[in-house]
């Protein structure tokens, strides 16, 4: 494949744009039909929970999509490129995390009937607690969302050389105007058309890169051949940066803070119409989320292939790995205008998902967490029109931070995971605490959260200054033996610098006298154990000074703050003789157990809020939350959830 690697640079016609254009113009008037169409919103929480009223399969490719970006669609065909098929067992972190957020996490956010998770931290801790994770929420997403926007841009600046102001002003207008007038449901409804756009790109990358390559059993052979068929990697080395411990473990850890306890996508399985639906939809997103990543290491096998023997970086082409899935697209469909287009709406409407995502979740918790404490008399119609408002801002400040993104030199993948890993992990072992530590108190989870980040930070901050050898990642090796034009180490040597030190095969460590002892051990680890880094090390410091500090008394907690409360509640209070079906069409009513009187402000004062009376299935467990002398509620049918 020396011809192609060989090829002069490309660049977008007509007919690209005109797909390009199209995927936005679909994107908008979703967002405009769900949002003035058929939206009925009359309160915030029907603009942020869409009435919680969704179905499983529309809310599961919407989960799938939320943090399946261009981050995804640039960095994981590029990781595959460097590391090799191993990079699948990102697949079996991602299962790992749905069961653990099903089993665990989902119940006790469903049952509570939160807008916003950060309210469980105040009633399980106080509410400097509650404000502690808003604040590190609100600073996590805005980070991660800055960097999603700018991936996009730095494609179309690279390959087309469109301004990358342009680009970031079109990708963050479009997607804060639809989440701005349409709200949950129409980020929902155009999360699952820009899937199906995302799936697309990447399957016609697949089909037509393994024709080009001499069809897929020339590519595996290929591949076999230079050790990029390496699934059986079971190093323990933290620093190795992928392994399969690296993704059972890190991995899993990673996307757990994400999904378990990250606002953006509790906020869509709690606006299922039931329990089980949300279950369903985490379920219906694992399958979307393993369609997505398997497609983009399989591009990133292709890639190998199309340019085995003249690789883009060492050759001068491009001059950052993120660059490598744009090139491949633009050289092995020269001959077929409008599919590069449809390339570029797959990444585009991957950043279109998250960042709507992220604008919706940010107001959300803002509104929650901050206005409605403060000024609780606020009208529900003023309510959303300030919704509006903070969607409209942070979508603002997202496209500020974009701006900055560019200056992330380790490739988009790592630099979103990162400020995921450092900012979500600690707030994952915040939560944890919360759930399965009664002794845990308000001491004790802003230790942990403290410790967590600072440990978190340090690793995160020391590996951007002392960067790892690109031996001790594992980088595999690639060669530019067959291109045509002069060798990068003599062309291009002045523009890349360290990066082309990078990827260079040999990896030979940098013998830097200012280089501290830390460089090559801590600071060394891989990304992916970052947030499993904050995660522990706030389960463990919050533990401790609980412990210290006069442990919290399990009776003196308020009823459904611990997951196995509702285990309890579900094995031991729920009639025997009660039958749920699969469709919760027919169900025998069920005694409602002695009640005790609930605390004060335990739970949204409108009932209708409630565990979602009036749904075909609500989860008797609930029956543990109700109280003697509020007869209002006896008139509600308890039914059961199957965990």
């Amino acid at each position: 494949m020396a011809a192609v690697g060989s090829a002069a640079r490309a660049t977008f016609g007509a007919w690209d744009y005109g797909v390009f254009a199209l995927m936005l113009l679909v994107s908008t008037g979703i967002g405009l039909w769900v949002g003035l169409v058929r939206s009925r919103q009359r309160s915030a929480e029907d603009f942020f929970t869409g009435g919680r009223r969704l179905a499983a399969l529309p809310v599961g490719l919407s989960l799938a999509a939320s943090f399946m970006s261009a981050v995804q669609v640039l960095g994981v065909p590029a990781e595959a490129y460097r590391y090799g098929l191993k990079f699948i067992w990102m697949c079996m972190g991602q299962l790992l995390n749905s069961l653990l957020t099903a089993a665990f996490y989902l119940p006790v956010f469903y049952r509570l009937g939160l807008t916003s998770t950060y309210q469980y931290l105040e009633l399980r801790f106080s509410r400097t607690v509650r404000l502690c994770g808003t604040l590190q929420y609100l600073m996590a997403t805005a980070l991660y969302t800055g960097i999603v926007i700018y991936a996009p841009a730095l494609i179309l600046n690279q390959v087309t050389g469109l301004d990358i102001w342009a680009s970031l002003l079109s990708t963050g207008a479009i997607c804060t105007f639809y989440t701005t007038v349409g709200g949950m449901k129409a980020v929902i409804w155009t999360d699952v058309f820009q899937v199906v756009v995302m799936l697309s790109g990447f399957w016609a990358v697949l089909a037509r890169g393994a024709m080009l390559a001499g069809g897929p059993r020339q590519v595996l052979e290929l591949a076999r051949n230079h050790s990029r068929i390496n699934l059986m990697d079971f190093d323990p080395d933290p620093r190795s940066r992928y392994t399969f411990w690296t993704f059972m473990v890190g991995g899993t850890l990673m996307w757990l803070s994400m999904y378990g306890v990250n606002q953006a996508q509790v906020q869509r399985y709690v606006a299922c119409r039931t329990e089980k639906q949300a279950k369903l939809a985490l379920l219906i997103n694992q399958l979307g989320l393993f369609l997505i990543v398997s497609s983009a290491t399989g591009c990133g096998i292709i890639m190998f292939a199309v340019y085995m023997d003249c690789d883009p970086l060492l050759s001068g082409r491009i001059s950052a790995p993120d660059q490598y899935m744009p090139l491949l697209v633009l050289d092995i469909f020269e001959d077929l205008p409008g599919v590069p287009g449809l390339f570029l709406a797959c990444a585009y409407s991957g950043t279109l998902s998250t960042a709507s995502t992220s604008i919706n979740a940010m107001a959300a918790v803002t509104v929650e967490d901050i206005i409605k404490p403060r000024l609780p008399s606020l009208a529900p119609r003023r309510l959303m029109v300030i919704s509006k408002g903070l969607s409209l801002i942070y979508g603002s400040a997202c496209l500020a931070i974009a701006a900055l993104s560019s200056l992330v030199g380790d490739g988009v993948l790592q630099g979103s995971f990162t400020v995921m890993g450092v900012l979500s992990g600690p707030l994952l072992g915040a939560f944890t605490l919360g759930m399965f530590l009664p002794a845990c108190n308000t001491s004790g989870v802003l230790s942990g959260l403290l410790a967590g980040l600072t440990l978190s930070l340090w690793v995160a901050v020391g590996t951007t200054l002392y960067p790892p050898t690109a031996k001790s990642m594992g980088v595999l090796p690639s060669s530019a033996a067959g291109c045509a034009g002069p060798s990068a180490n003599t062309s291009a040597s002045g523009l890349l610098g360290p990066l082309l030190t990078a990827n260079a095969s040999s990896g030979a460590p940098r013998m830097d006298p200012a280089r501290p002892a830390l460089a090559d051990s801590f600071y060394a680890i891989s990304y992916l154990y970052y947030g499993a880094l904050g995660t522990l090390s706030t389960v463990l410091c919050g533990a401790l000074v609980s412990y210290l500090t006069g442990p919290t008394k399990h009776g003196t907690l308020r009823p459904g703050l611990l997951w196995w409360d509702l285990t309890w509640q579900t094995a031991s209070v729920a009639p025997k003789e009660e039958v749920a079906t699969l469709g919760d069409s027919s169900v025998k009513g069920a005694e409602e157990p002695p009640r005790t009187k609930r605390p004060p402000d335990f739970l949204p004062a409108n009932e209708d809020h409630l565990l979602f009376p009036g749904k075909e299935e609500v989860n008797r467990a609930s029956s543990g939350f109700r109280t003697p002398g509020s007869g209002h509620e006896g008139s509600h049918d308890l039914r059961e959830t199957n965990l």
